[in-house]
């Protein structure tokens, strides 16, 4: 099987292309597929393509009859970043939403604009649409309800062109015919310094980079500019090198190069860094390109034409990639990927939308032996591959059964002769800067940057790579800082205070977000925010919990009562129905987020304060720690406990969090100690690491679970890495 960490060996391949190797190139194809599909039902979950194998795909073929509803021409379209919705503006005034998987409407149309919609696009976490028009203004939706949020986004003197989210989602872009690109607040629909005013024509289109720091703006001048959105400055002189106006424009997945299509009709490449052109202008289509997007993975490029057509490109060389394609019968105005690369959505003059589904070439044996060879470093890292058995009638179906059994075998073998066991150690020395104890710690959800907080009243940002701080502390709380917790888009950090506030701030700036919120009528022990961004909890030692909206800092809905002592902890399903909350009333306790009830009966058996609460990544199981020395491990589901207490630690254990992928479990407490466990055997993994001689506070896991944090009162942080030790078994 291609799965896990493992490949099969070399003999295991090479037997596969001898088995097929005579076949006709029809059933060899057909035996590979049924290989994959039996390798893809012994295992759990689908391992993603690496970007080799993405690369050989080739051109879409349409699926299903054009989506109508518009009325007009059909000039935008974005996928929702889930990729379970599509959406669209026309020139007849609305936007429509569509279910890609079954090109069906969803929904009554979006109604507001007053002339033609020309740019759509959604916010990274998926919670907001925002619509450019004609009418000047730019609209924000919610998608899941199709509702309008708060008014329109005036300030353009002409028609809006384009519209996008930075990566982050705090900062919307807009482009419009009176030359200036404008830069937003989505939050409160304010605009966010000066105009950008230096295209001589109309400005078509807008991209931001992937990691934020530029945007790059297309106009009818033939040029492209690019800006630093912080600071609203251009940056160098205008990409120029196209011989008419400039519509569409995009970053490659990495952020190294940049595409723009012309009404010259050709598409160009740049090299982001120094803005220079990336090779030979690339022709074809034999009228005006209106759109170009990246494949997700990169090594392709989608061009869409005002001749009608669609045509995809190897986004390295240049060269095409099978026939363009046809469908529509007027120019393709715009175009799109689904976020994982299988279907891309053009529209229209025609009135329509049509989607297009990408499809693997047919390679003979010997080409894809070549590929996998070159493929076993990049496939070793993957973790999951699904296996299907799945017979068929057709000579091959033995042959290929016993194949897949050949290379399961051969994999188990591999994996057993070469396990690795990880092991973790205290790296580097303490991190320091507070001037009293650290009391919280979180890493970015992008991993570059660690957050802590402390008695000193301050948050403090770190670059985890180096050690060293980033920037001046925060401050403005009037007490310790307690807990700390970044939002999950990685824009706003929320902070938790003995002073009975929280306050949030922005990560890009390092301001204050908007004024502290208030409520608590004692110190704010915890906070979390909700998987998808849109709630904010806190814990309160006045036994309460409350639910925020972080964008308008008001609460929502009445407050959680149940425990009868301070709530010290809390933490949201993976899946967002339910939170769990600790308190010194010794138990715990889950709330229902629909109906604000608790669900069931408080989860009992510690006999002491709970000081933290976590849920495994795939939400079965519920952790939580306690002053009676314990850690304990509930069914999510029936909250029931599971198994014997963990062990080990001398004192209070306070805090505790989950590897991203689930395999270990970690816990911090006063004897100073970091302790790692198996979750599902319940047993201790190593030996107990030794990096703060009192106690530890807070505990955290890198995303990419390659780096461990934590928080003590010693006034440091400390990081801990993994070792990796090969041992035969």
């Amino acid at each position: 099987m291609l799965s896990g960490k493992r490949l099969p060996s070399k003999a295991v391949l090479t037997a596969f292309v001898r088995a097929c190797g005579q076949s006709d190139p029809a059933l060899w194809q057909e035996a590979w597929e049924r290989v994959s599909v039996a390798e893809d039902r012994a295992h759990a979950s689908r391992s993603t393509p690496t970007r080799r194998q993405r690369s050989v795909a080739r051109p879409a073929h349409v699926i299903g009859e054009p989506l109508t509803g518009h009325t007009d021409v059909v000039r935008a379209v974005a996928f929702h970043p889930h990729g379970h919705l599509l959406a669209t503006g026309s020139t007849d005034h609305t936007v429509r939403l569509w279910d890609p998987s079954t090109g069906h409407l969803i929904g009554e149309p979006l109604i507001g604009h007053t002339d033609a919609v020309y740019g759509v696009a959604f916010h990274p976490d998926g919670h907001l649409l925002a619509t450019a028009g004609s009418d000047r203004t730019v609209r924000l939706w919610d998608p899941a309800t199709g509702q309008p949020i708060g008014e329109p986004l005036t300030g353009h003197t002409d028609g809006v062109t384009g519209v996008a989210f930075h990566p982050y989602g705090h900062q919307l872009a807009t482009t419009s015919s009176d030359r200036t690109v404008r830069l937003w607040d989505p939050a409160t629909g304010q605009p966010i310094g000066e105009p950008l005013t230096d295209h001589t024509q109309p400005v078509r289109a807008v991209a931001f980079h992937p990691d934020g720091h530029l945007i790059a703006a297309a106009s009818r001048d033939g040029t492209v500019r690019l800006w630093d959105p912080s600071t609203g400055k251009p940056i160098g002189e205008p990409l120029t090198g196209h011989t008419d106006a400039v519509y569409g424009v995009a970053f490659h997945p990495d952020g190294h190069q940049l595409v723009t299509g012309s009404f010259d009709g050709t598409v160009r490449l740049w090299d982001v860094a120094t803005r220079d052109p990336f090779g030979a202008p690339i022709t074809g289509h034999t009228s005006a390109v209106l759109g170009v997007a990246f494949h997700p993975d990169g090594h392709q490029l989608a061009i869409g034409s005002f001749d009608g057509t669609l045509r995809l490109r190897d986004a390295t060389t240049g060269q095409p990639i099978g026939e363009s394609f046809t469908g529509h019968t007027d120019a393709v105005t715009a175009l799109a990927f689904h976020p994982d690369g299988h279907l891309i959505a053009t529209t229209s003059v025609d009135k329509t939308v049509r989607l297009w589904k990408l499809a693997s070439y047919e390679q003979g044996p010997q080409l894809l032996q070549q590929r996998l060879q070159t493929q076993v470093a990049q496939l070793r890292r993957l973790r999951h591959s699904q296996i299907k058995v799945y017979r068929e009638r057709n000579a091959l179906a033995s042959q290929v059964q016993d194949l897949a059994s050949k290379i399961a075998t051969a994999e188990a073998h591999q994996m057993h002769a070469s396990r690795v066991q990880i092991s973790w150690a205290v790296i580097g020395g303490p991190i320091t800067g507070h001037a009293d104890g650290a009391y919280g710690v979180a890493f970015h959800p992008h991993g570059h940057l660690l957050a802590s907080t402390s008695e000193d009243q301050t948050v403090r940002l770190w670059d985890p790579s180096t050690a060293e701080p980033i920037g001046e502390p925060l401050t403005g709380h009037n007490a310790g800082v307690i807990a700390v917790a970044f939002h999950p888009d990685g824009h706003l950090i929320a902070t938790a205070s003995y002073d009975r506030t929280v306050r949030l701030w922005d990560v890009a700036t390092r301001d204050p977000f908007g004024a502290p919120i208030t409520g608590h009528t004692s110190a704010v022990e915890g906070v979390a925010f909700h998987p998808d961004g849109r709630l904010l909890a806190t814990a309160g030692e006045d036994k309460t919990v409350r639910l925020w909206d972080p964008t308008t800092r008001q609460p929502v809905g009445n407050s959680l009562t149940g425990h009868t002592e301070s709530v010290r902890a809390l933490a949201f399903h993976p899946d967002g129905r339910l939170l769990a909350t600790a308190s010194e009333d010794r138990t715990v306790r889950l709330w229902d987020l629909v109906t604000r009830q608790p669900v069931g009966d408080p989860l009992t058996g510690h006999t002491g304060v709970v000081y933290g609460v976590a849920f495994h990544p795939d939400g079965h199981l519920l952790a939580t720690t306690g002053s009676d020395r314990t850690v304990r491990l509930w069914d999510a589901a029936t909250r029931q406990p599971i198994g014997a207490p963990l062990t080990g630690h001398t004192q209070s254990v306070t805090a505790l969090t989950f590897h991203p992928d689930g395999h270990l479990l970690a816990t911090t407490g006063s004897d100073g100690t970091v302790r790692m466990w198996d979750p599902v055997t319940r047993q201790p993994v190593g030996a107990p690491l030794v990096g703060h001689n009192i106690d530890a506070y807070s505990i955290a896991f890198h995303p990419d679970g390659h780096l461990l944090a934590t928080a003590s009162e010693d006034r440091t942080v400390r990081l801990y890495g993994q070792l990796w030790n090969p041992k035969a078994v």
